[in-house]
């Protein structure tokens, strides 16, 4: 099967590109948004291949997976006019949970008879207003990193893009109090003068931009996985932490009370909580290792690959029969 998807996520769609298909991935002069082409620092497969939009007019596609809105008006110029979700099977992933008035915050796929709606969590499924698009929800899948962890340094692993841009959305404003517990390292895109902006010590506030083969280490050494974010989706770096073996201390918001579960780190609402925890992690490495194997088992469970592709098959097989 040819499955023309953009280069949108690249944890998702490392993830994705395991499966036993061929997978179109579009590219442009500049490789901007809409043309990144294949992954840099992420290892993707040959089945992935780069196609540019005059390539893509005579190609045959079987589905075309869309990830945002202005996708679907993309694919039908650049397949030539074949129309996604009328001419050509088609899929509209969603990665992210809705802003605005949530409650009743409008998906833009809604109400279509000629696509598939697809969530990568159940929270997400229930927040947005779906109308009567045909939903489904594949759950997230990792590829393994194997069982890494030393927590040799007692210091927490944050990984948060743009965390001063995001602000509250990323949980920014509960950094300072969370590294008096116990020192961070913050990893991610834009996060330079982290410290200086929330008038925290520098040693108690490091950041650091590494590629994806560098930052599984980095992370595993780290006493634990802090992930104070408010709303988001559930962020493929706290799965990605327990598939490691690091113990998790998360707020109790979205999707993360499904996937950490008892045993494996905690969860709160209460900034307080999650600080003694944080604390208590630092200074019993042996309780911390304990948790982190537990987590690495249930992320294992859930969010194994092999889960996340057979579930991606099936739903397959039905769009495209």
């Amino acid at each position: 099967m040819n499955i023309l998807l953009w280069h949108v996520h690249g944890s998702w769609t490392t993830a994705f590109v395991q499966g036993p298909h061929i997978y179109l991935v579009p590219v442009t002069d500049g490789r901007g948004p809409d043309g990144r082409g294949r992954a840099a620092t992420f290892p993707w497969p040959a089945t992935v291949r780069e196609v540019t939009p005059a390539q893509l007019r005579e190609e045959p596609v079987d589905v075309v997976l869309l990830q945002r809105p202005h996708e679907l008006d993309l694919a039908t110029r650049w397949l030539g006019g074949r129309r996604p979700g009328r001419d050509v099977p088609a899929v509209y992933l969603e990665h992210n949970a809705p802003a605005g008035q949530v409650p009743c915050t409008r998906h833009p796929f809604a109400d279509r008879d000629d696509l598939t709606l697809v969530h990568v969590t159940h929270f997400n499924r229930l927040f947005w207003d779906n109308g009567t698009t045909r939903v489904h929800v594949v759950e997230h899948g990792v590829v393994d990193p194997g069982h890494r962890y030393t927590g040799t340094l007692a210091r927490a692993a944050v990984v948060v893009n743009e965390p001063m841009r995001r602000g509250r959305f990323t949980g920014t404003d509960l950094l300072p109090a969370l590294s008096e517990a116990a020192p961070l390292d913050v990893f991610g895109m834009r996060t330079e003068g982290l410290a200086e902006y929330l008038e925290v010590p520098p040693e108690r506030c490091r950041t650091a931009d590494l590629p994806q083969f560098e930052l599984h280490d980095a992370m595993a050494q780290r006493r634990l996985y802090l992930h104070p974010v408010r709303w988001t989706s559930l962020g493929l770096s706290l799965l990605e932490a327990m598939h490691l073996g690091m113990p998790v201390v998360a707020l109790a918001t979205t999707e993360a009370v499904e996937a950490v579960v008892p045993g494996t780190g905690t969860v709160s609402t209460r900034p307080e909580v999650l600080a003694a925890a944080v604390r208590r992690y630092a200074h019993e490495p042996a309780a911390a290792a304990e948790d982190g194997a537990r987590a690495r088992h249930a992320a294992l469970q859930r969010y194994g690959l092999k889960r996340f592709l057979h579930d991606w098959e099936r739903l397959l097989k039905e769009v495209c029969p």
